[in-house]
């Protein structure tokens, strides 16, 4: 247990899942929101709040340029607020933008080119992604990265591996015909081979030998902190520190398997493949944070921030209003037939997408109550 663990696990429960949920939120959602604020200011448009969560404000400021930052009670999200914005979600004040004077509309948002517009919003998921890439590139160059060798840095005693004869240097060549490139073909093979007799093949003094290996059962944690089994034969490859260089190169490569990740359950969810008891809202978060925590400190908390900085950024860009995918969307349109839409039809586009984000946020809220393990409970005691 590291530093963090130790201060997180503090005081019980209330610290363990409020700290690192707090530290990942916070850090995903002020990085977002800076993304917009940086790319509004370099545009010209006034910032008139930077908030940092919603409802009642428990401390702000007001910086020399009139943008108040402030720190909401309810850390789930938060907002920048443009002049001429009619509400957080960028709803235009057309009343307000009409009796707007020359110097007013030069820094407005809504009077800004079309292409300014969208640079403005698209900040925001795009420093998400560009945060995740920093995280990465910290966790590899001061924790490491697995080395692409797939060379046997350590046998872990009492191991399917070393009952097999296997020996530290050896090289992994193939395992059931599989031809093994890096540590991680290891890895992708081993795993799902639980109580399976594998052949491996390893190189040693430039012989080729197989041995019979069968994995034995372990148990950790997914990347969304939920517990899973898996096969393990004992192997641990190279994990040193990178030059920045090679991390970020990594951290470029990780963040885009990220993304492919991500993008491959949204479509595995919206054609009815994917089960909907594995999404979650803040609760879960909370509980993966902690998890995370538990079983790896710090390192695993900056990795999950990274991994969850990558969804917001896509979830962000899903073409729904309201998101910053449904501003683009109306830009776009705006681009093409050299006018924006009518406001009538904007208007019922906001309240829709509304309607759509509210019953999302009810529905994964909804799912981390019902897969409580106090509500699991309850029912247990129900059918007795």
């Amino acid at each position: 247990m590291d530093l963090w663990a130790g201060i997180s696990n503090f005081g019980g429960g209330v610290f363990g899942y409020t700290l690192p949920f707090l530290f990942i939120l916070c850090m995903v959602v002020f990085f977002h929101e800076l993304g917009h604020y940086l790319v509004g200011r370099w545009c010209g448009v006034r910032v008139l709040a930077f908030s940092l969560g919603f409802g009642r404000e428990i401390a702000a400021f007001v910086d020399r340029s009139g943008t108040r930052w402030r720190l909401a009670v309810l850390p789930l999200g938060g907002y920048v607020k443009f002049f001429g914005d009619a509400n957080a979600a960028s709803m235009p004040d057309e009343e307000k933008n009409a009796l707007m004077t020359p110097e007013e509309r030069k820094v407005s948002f809504f009077h800004k080119a079309v292409w300014q517009r969208a640079a403005i919003v698209a900040a925001g998921p795009i420093a998400n992604f560009l945060l995740a890439i920093v995280l990465f590139t910290m966790i590899f160059a001061f924790y490491g990265y697995q080395t692409i060798t797939p060379r046997v840095n350590h046998l872990v005693p009492d191991n399917p591996a070393v009952s097999a004869g296997m020996r530290e240097g050896d090289v992994v060549r193939a395992i059931d015909g599989h031809t093994i490139n890096e540590f991680g073909d290891i890895i992708a093979n081993v795993r799902p081979a639980l109580g399976r007799q594998l052949q491996v093949v390893v190189e040693r003094d430039g012989q080729l030998l197989t041995l019979p290996v069968t994995p034995v059962e372990r148990e950790g944690l997914d990347e969304a902190g939920k517990p899973f089994k898996y096969g393990a034969i004992g192997l641990e490859g190279t994990v040193k520190p990178e030059s920045l260089v090679a991390a970020t190169g990594y951290a470029v490569k990780e963040t885009g398997q990220q993304i492919k990740v991500t993008l491959s359950f949204l479509a595995r969810l919206f054609t009815g493949r994917e089960d909907t008891r594995n999404l979650g809202g803040a609760i879960k978060i909370a509980q993966v944070s902690k998890a995370v925590t538990d079983a790896w400190g710090f390192t695993g908390l900056v990795r999950l921030a990274a991994s969850l900085s990558v969804i917001v950024g896509i979830m962000n860009l899903l073409p729904i209003p309201v998101l910053d995918g449904g501003h683009l969307t109306f830009y776009a349109i705006e681009a093409i037939r050299r006018r924006p839409l009518a406001e009538k039809v904007q208007l019922a586009s906001f309240q829709v997408g509304f309607a759509l984000i509210m019953m999302w946020m009810l529905f994964v809220n909804g799912n981390d109550i019902v897969n409580s393990s106090f509500f699991q409970n309850i029912l247990t005691f129900l059918r007795v």
